[in-house]
């Protein structure tokens, strides 16, 4: 990966001359910074400020030729034009206000964090428990610790308990043991935390790919929780890291439907039955990446709630390229460099993933790029087309229109890639990065352990605007946008709190 930050030095006279050829033209660049910010302002409020000007100059000039006596005794005259026009004022503000979207609050979440005790995996615990399984060849098992070594994770991931045994005897019970532990934990915190009682609950949403068993993952949280009979309740699977966000989109929708209700939507993976114990290197990877976690949420359309909620969703773009047989397939491949072994991301998932990207910020950016921005993409595609075709197009600037990013932890080489792709500083992929670092691939649940890393930081503030992207099979691309209502501080539940002080740390090569 590489970095902005360079390393300088000068001679060792420590002449001006020396440090003024390697030290950077501070002043000329915070004037050049100053500079875009305040076109970017400008051009962002320009119609405001010319409607306002209009309507102050028109005002000005009109004001002492306003007749009061004569408009009333036009308007007492005309009685039934003032009762007509009345009328429809009234018919269209009843309409535009049953009609409107309902704001949708996210009031609050949680995410899972196992017990360290007896379910953490760490590199070399790892390594002794894959060799003792005796599944795995010599090849296999030195391709996993090269994995591992790269990988971007830490030595404090989790795996379920099912993992840890020798010999490993995967079963549907123990899955769905698994399930309960994750989404049970994370309902449990969510519901302390909000106070909602379960029987408030009026939308339920439970997204898992893997493992779907019957009675549904859905149907376990209302059998668990006693939840009132005519809960609207959907179970989503198949769907990929990325299901997160549909099941938000989806939520979203039947509180639109529905008044004065709440929505939960819990995204996990389960990884039980799902492990891989072969010698075919491209099926490993997911062995090394993905470990236990899960998140649930509260939505909620009450306007009571605003004020007790951390955050309003403005945006959800989802976006679908490419077909399932060639999209995830196959997400790394082994490549051999000077007698090196590296895993690095395959090029037809990385070229279907970067399509699905792009259509998703094709989407997205009409919606929440400043005008100045859209302005000078549109001048430069108009100039490449007319003028010269070899002209560089113009990358918008996201960072002009979100404050923070929530990047999947899928893996390095994503965060890598979308960081450089995007433009993106390194504080603003740190989330991502110790996210993977701490917990692992955690599937459709990351996006949530990345904003909870951001809030124990302190780092949002009234009115930030929060992008979370997520990428699935399928080649799914997903997006979600929230708005800070106020200063937002972690949970209670963070599985941040008691190792937030720690990060971020210096992840090696």
């Amino acid at each position: 990966m590489t970095t902005s930050t360079q390393a300088n030095s000068t001679t060792a006279d420590g002449s001006a001359a020396a440090r003024s050829a390697v030290l950077p033209d501070f002043q000329r660049s915070v004037k050049l910074k100053y500079v875009k910010l305040c076109y970017h302002y400008l051009i962002t409020h320009l119609l405001t400020l010319c409607l306002l000007t209009l309507i102050a100059f028109t005002s000005i000039n009109q004001l002492p030729h306003i007749n009061f006596h004569n408009l009333y005794r036009h308007l007492k005259y005309n009685l039934a034009s003032l009762m007509i026009f009345s009328t429809l004022l009234v018919f269209g503000l009843t309409f535009y206000f049953m009609t409107r979207p309902r704001p949708v609050y996210l009031v609050d979440y949680a995410c899972y964090r196992p017990p360290d005790e007896h379910l953490r995996a760490d590199f070399h615990k790892y390594m002794n428990h894959a060799r003792l399984t005796g599944h795995f060849d010599d090849s296999s098992l030195e391709f996993q610790r090269k994995i591992l070594q790269h990988s971007g994770l830490g030595d404090e991931t989790y795996l379920p308990e099912a993992l840890h045994e020798i010999p490993l005897l995967p079963s549907m019970a123990k899955a769905r043991q698994e399930a309960e532990q994750v989404i049970f934990g994370v309902l449990d915190n969510l519901f302390s935390a909000t106070g909602v009682k379960p029987k408030d609950i009026g939308v339920l949403v439970a997204n898992c790919s893997l493992f779907n068993p019957t009675p549904s993952l859905s149907a376990m949280i209302v059998n668990k929780y006693k939840l009132r009979g005519n809960i609207k309740s959907f179970n989503l699977g198949g769907m990929g890291c990325s299901a997160g966000v549909i099941a938000i989109d989806l939520a979203k929708d039947m509180l639109q439907l529905h008044r004065h209700t709440y929505a939960v939507v819990v995204s996990t993976e389960n990884i039980t039955q799902n492990s891989y114990l072969g010698n075919k290197k491209s099926m490993l990877i997911p062995n090394c990446l993905f470990r236990l976690g899960g998140a649930a949420l509260l939505l909620s359309n009450r306007s009571s709630d605003k004020r007790r909620s951390k955050y309003k969703m403005t945006h959800v773009v989802r976006t679908h390229v490419g077909s399932d047989d060639t999209a995830f397939r196959c997400v790394y491949q082994q490549q051999d460099d000077m007698g090196k072994t590296g895993v690095s991301l395959s090029r037809d998932v990385m070229a279907i993933a970067g399509n699905a990207l792009k259509t998703n910020i094709t989407t997205l950016g009409p919606l929440v790029l400043p005008v100045s921005e859209q302005l000078l993409f549109f001048v430069t595609l108009i100039a490449r087309k007319l003028i010269n075709p070899k002209l560089k197009p113009y990358i918008p600037d996201f960072k002009l229109a979100f404050d923070h990013f929530c990047i999947h932890a899928g893996g390095r080489a994503v965060i890598d890639e979308l960081e450089k792709n995007l433009r993106l500083e390194p504080i603003q992929v740190e989330a991502s990065r110790m996210t993977l670092h701490r917990f692992g691939n955690t599937s459709s649940s990351s996006i949530w352990y990345e904003l909870a890393y951001i809030e124990a930081k302190r780092r949002i503030r009234k009115g930030h605007r929060v992008w979370q992207i997520a990428f699935g099979s399928g080649f799914k691309c997903n997006s979600v946008v929230w708005q800070a209502v106020g200063n937002v501080k972690p949970s209670a539940s963070s599985p941040w709190l008691d190792c937030v002080d720690r990060y971020p740390v210096k992840i090696l090569n």
